[in-house]
């Protein structure tokens, strides 16, 4: 119980504060940053150079590789991550991921151990983390609790609002489920936001 209390009150500072407070290391202009999920990294809904990681590298001025992948879950991010930590050799990692968890209905749990073992392991090759949550589909699409508790727990950046306030906006959308350019670029700025924020820009 003292555990929880401890993750639930450092949930709450968070949210009181708009976000987590940690800070990243300044990222130098020839940083590489890897985006890493599923369809919504990926773009899908917009032409490529309309996708998130695209929008982001034109506002900060570093190089974002897009390593999106659409349909994937959050247990295939995870066995994919190690290979493209490996090759691309990040300076920082955007994780959002769980959506397509939430599609096929697969347990939160499984979503939120997941999400987690990929923060843990990026850190252990020295790569820090900023991480985006994903609300799951419903009327109206809602943020599930465990993004909170993780940036939280492990003292990770975070954006927890954007996505779901682009995905309840029609002018935002391609689909039901996926934004549209206009959506990805206010995805685009709202993490460009945490980055000054943290430190790392």
């Amino acid at each position: 119980m003292g555990r929880l209390a401890a993750i639930l009150l450092a949930a709450l500072l968070v949210a009181a504060c708009g976000g987590s407070k940690t800070r990243i290391g300044k990222l130098d202009s020839s940083a590489v940053i890897v985006a890493f999920g599923d369809s919504l990294t990926f773009g899908t809904g917009a032409a490529p150079a309309d996708s998130y990681p695209a929008a982001l590298e034109r506002r900060i001025g570093r190089k974002v590789v897009n390593a999106g992948v659409p349909g994937e879950t959050s247990e295939r991010g995870l066995e994919r991550l190690p290979d493209v930590l490996e090759e691309v050799k990040p300076a920082l990692l955007i994780l959002c991921h769980g959506g397509n968890d939430f599609l096929q209905r697969l347990p939160d749990a499984r979503a939120a151990s997941n999400v987690r073992e990929m923060i843990r392991l990026a850190r252990a090759k020295g790569v820090p983390v900023v991480l985006l949550a994903t609300p799951k589909p419903g009327l109206p699409p809602s943020v599930p609790a465990f993004y909170e508790e993780i940036a939280a727990e492990l003292s990770v950046p975070f954006e927890d609002g954007v996505m779901r306030t682009v995905l309840v906006d029609n002018r935002l959308k391609s689909d039901m489920v996926h934004p549209n350019g206009a959506g990805y670029a206010q995805i685009a700025e709202a993490i460009e936001k945490v980055l000054k924020k943290s430190g790392a820009i």
